[in-house]
């Protein structure tokens, strides 16, 4: 078994939508970044590269890639599955935290798991989805960005 954790970090704008783990979520704000700006999805890919020893997002899908560009944060996501295959591994649990002011995820986890599940290969009860507020502290309280940290669980297919 091998283990991996994933950190990722977007400041929020106004004019983009809002997608978490796979999931359009509403709010008035959405993640700025070069994909779609999902940070926990994100953040369980550098999990997962992490655990199996391919460094990181950055090296697989530069910002500076124009086929990147507007991408699907779950598309990235089944590459690294396609990765992790063919170096023999697969994953079998992930864990996550989304930190965030706003707005309230709850009621988003059941989707968020199911569509990170489906594309892991793995049970929804294998995906956790957490969220955290940090008290009105820094960027992520004043509600100017969102973060996310996962870590994820693999083993020999």
């Amino acid at each position: 078994m091998r283990v991996g954790i994933g950190y990722d970090y977007h400041r929020l704008e106004a004019g983009r939508k809002l997608i978490l783990g796979g999931v359009e979520i509403p709010h008035s704000k959405g993640l700025a970044g070069h994909s779609d700006g999902d940070v926990l999805t994100h953040a369980i890919c550098d999990a997962l590269l992490g655990a199996a020893g391919l460094g990181d997002l950055g090296q697989h899908f530069p910002d500076t890639d124009p086929k990147w560009k507007g991408a699907s944060s779950l598309k990235l996501l089944a590459q690294v599955v396609e990765m992790l295959r063919a170096k023999g591994l697969r994953p079998t649990q992930v864990d996550s935290v989304v930190l965030a002011e706003e707005p309230k995820l709850a009621p988003h986890f059941v989707r968020m798991r199911e569509t990170l599940a489906r594309v892991l290969g793995v049970e929804p009860a294998e995906v956790n989805v957490k969220a955290k507020t940090t008290e009105g502290l820094e960027a992520l309280g004043r509600g100017e960005a969102m973060a996310a940290q996962a870590i994820a669980l693999l083993e020999s297919a």
